[in-house]
């Protein structure tokens, strides 16, 4: 999916997920994050990242599933997450059996064909899966806290409006709050959950009552830093497509 400019960007990419989830049938978790982390030794380029997250999705069972690949700098060890989708076009879950084992055994044969290092220990990462938020069963304080608090710690975002995007594919919204107390401006953050159709529902939860890791600073912080540092690049359905950039200023 393109914006009328023409750009491909992390909120385009969210999109192409929505007709998966609203076919979904059962699926308690339907969004999957992983990460590849190559040995610190090896100099990959981004096309060489690229190259090797499409096949290990295609190896893994998720090459026809629509998939985002961001480049992470974070640490000393330049890696990948991958954000793709557990269910098929007909809301069918994907195969998972032994999941975790095909994917080490994708990872040593993957460094074989590419000539890299061994990587031990952190050469794959399968995050614990978010669950979408039910504004039917209560306790949403609870919910929303089980994906906003992973979504800050594990993802990275070009702008505000992207991690709002995220947000959305597990029923949650966030707004940007501001006012002035006693002559000074005050920024924040309020959380509310999602009804199916993206409309809001029930009371706003203040981003202080969650935890202070998804208030207003560290969200921009981590925004600021992934303008510098992260390249994301779309696949997927959308392999066609070039790799695009991070812009001018950003993770």
């Amino acid at each position: 999916m393109e914006t009328p400019e023409g750009k491909v960007g992390i909120t385009e990419c969210m999109r192409s997920f929505e007709p998966y989830l609203a076919m979904n049938r059962r699926t308690e978790k339907p969004v999957i994050h992983l990460s590849l982390n190559p040995h610190p030794d090896d100099v990959l380029s981004d096309e060489q990242l690229e190259a090797i997250g499409r096949e290990y999705m295609d190896k893994l069972g998720y090459g026809d599933q629509p998939y985002i690949i961001f480049r992470h700098d974070d640490n000393a060890r330049p890696h990948i997450h991958i954000v793709s989708l557990r269910i098929d076009e007909q809301g069918r879950k994907l195969r998972d059996y032994k999941e975790w084992e095909r994917s080490t055994d994708i990872c040593r044969e993957l460094e074989r064909k590419y000539g890299l290092l061994q990587s031990r220990g952190e050469e794959h990462r399968i995050f614990r899966p978010m669950t979408a938020v039910d504004y039917t069963k209560g306790d949403l304080k609870h919910q929303i806290a089980g994906v906003v608090k992973p979504a800050v710690q594990n993802y990275r975002f070009q702008s505000f409006k992207e991690f709002r995007a995220l947000l959305g594919l597990f029923n949650v919204t966030v707004e940007e709050v501001h006012k002035v107390v006693d002559g000074k401006r005050c920024d924040g953050l309020v959380y509310a959950a999602t009804d199916g159709k993206g409309k809001r529902t029930g009371v706003g939860i203040k981003s202080s009552n969650i935890d202070k890791s998804v208030g207003p600073c560290p969200p921009k912080e981590v925004l600021t830093k992934q303008n510098m540092d992260e390249k994301a690049s779309p696949a997927g359905k959308d392999k066609g497509k070039h790799p695009y950039g991070t812009p001018p200023g950003y993770p």
